[in-house]
């Protein structure tokens, strides 16, 4: 009885994710209270399905999302096009889970890949995940380019890009890292600071790649095009046909 009542209270959708996935010593029981309580299905499950690859994932990190799986496959066509045959050094800014870097990894094999954080319990999560996924990403905690002194080919980035007034759900807002959701200048300060900071980390040809806020687009093509004049920049959509990647190229 208490388990109908529960399922009724919750998303269903949400509740066949956890029986599908919850691991087999953890309690079910346990899974649909916390769900109840309004916590993640996937922080409850520990981990999700990211590009084919098993990411864990806890409260010290974002939960990785269909839009970020879009922007590491596209990143990787770009590469492919303008980088064909070469082992490239390749940043990730803002790796929380390690997704990101993790999944080029194993499409690139060859490349060097780096993923940094501010957030030593984030970088924690990322080194385990790197480690149960057989790869080796060099990992360094760095407030963007704080501690970075190398040049790369590739800079790709999640950056939190949430305004600080915006509203969002409550399930997202109430569990997942603040860090790694919410930026100042109306969501736009780590694409500012990014974009007018890379020069001096990046090789002559280069490629940056951003999520994007849905509404942000013009206003990064706006930086873009003041530090990088005489570079190829596209804004292209995610599955939902709303703007959600920025791609500046300079061959």
């Amino acid at each position: 009885m208490i388990l109908l009542f529960l399922e009724r209270r919750i998303n269903m959708n949400e509740l066949e994710y956890l029986k599908k996935y919850i691991h087999p010593e953890d309690s079910l029981e346990e899974g649909i209270k916390r769900l109840e309580a309004g916590e993640p299905v996937q922080y409850i499950v520990g981990d999700v399905n990211f590009y084919g690859n098993i990411i864990k994932v806890n409260k010290n990190v974002l939960i990785p999302r269909r839009e970020t799986e879009e922007l590491v496959e596209k990143t990787i066509i770009y590469i492919k096009k303008y980088f064909p045959n070469k082992n490239l050094n390749i940043l990730d800014i803002g790796t929380g889970s390690g997704c990101i870097p993790i999944t080029m990894k194993k499409h690139l094999p060859d490349s060097t890949l780096t993923g940094i954080d501010i957030s030593k319990e984030a970088l924690i999560v990322a080194k385990d995940n790197a480690k149960c996924n057989e790869v080796d990403i060099n990992f360094v905690e760095s407030d963007i380019f704080s501690n970075i002194n190398d040049k790369y080919d590739i800079i790709i980035s999640n950056p939190p890009y949430i305004r600080e007034d915006e509203t969002i759900m409550d399930i997202v807002k109430n569990n997942e890292p603040h860090l790694a959701l919410y930026a100042p200048n109306k969501g736009l300060y780590f694409y500012d600071k990014i974009i007018k900071e890379s020069s001096n980390y990046l090789n002559e040809k280069f490629i940056l790649a951003f999520e994007i806020g849905q509404n942000q687009g013009e206003d990064i093509i706006d930086i873009a095009k003041k530090k990088y004049p005489n570079a190829k920049i596209s804004l292209e959509q995610d599955l939902q046909h709303l703007d959600r990647f920025i791609f500046i190229i300079n061959e």
